[in-house]
């Protein structure tokens, strides 16, 4: 058993049905400086380290309209993520805390979010402040983030 998939005391975890009912397509790439798990921030920090996400064809062309004082809601899919964990031992506590409880990456359906601080559109690429996932993950989609959510976050 390799070390992500050790659990820790008072974790459980459940079998994980084969996919059944979902699509889901890569519409671009992620690319952060870190490449292990233990490296990512607990939460993106919109004065944290440029990012890049690379939007691949045909979708770059979605882009359009898109501007830079637009905050933006990333969503992507934890490819690295175990899928079976139904009670965690985050780090931090002394006991376990249910999955749907907490933000971890280890989930039923491992998808992450984050609302990012858009600083430029180069073609198909995006750099942007504010994300907490590994170099190389998959891009699920962009929307522009939901104002209640930016007043909330942002001290406005």
């Amino acid at each position: 058993m390799s070390p992500q998939q050790a659990r820790r005391p008072g974790e459980i975890a459940v079998e994980h049905p084969q996919a059944s009912d979902a699509w889901l397509q890569y519409i671009g790439r992620i690319h952060t400086p870190w490449q292990r798990r233990e490296d990512c921030p607990r939460q993106g920090d919109l004065d944290g380290p440029e990012c890049q996400i690379e939007v691949f064809q045909p979708w770059d062309q979605a882009l359009v309209g898109l501007q830079t004082t637009t905050p933006l809601e990333v969503l992507y899919w934890l490819d690295q993520s175990r899928r079976d964990l139904v009670l965690q031992c985050p780090t931090g506590r002394d006991h376990p805390v249910g999955t749907f409880a907490l933000r971890s990456p280890v989930r039923p359906n491992p998808m992450g979010s984050s609302v990012v601080r858009l600083i430029a559109i180069e073609g198909p690429v995006l750099r942007v402040r504010g994300l907490d996932c590994l170099d190389g993950t998959p891009l699920l989609d962009l929307k522009p983030a939901h104002s209640a959510f930016i007043r909330t976050h942002s001290g406005g």
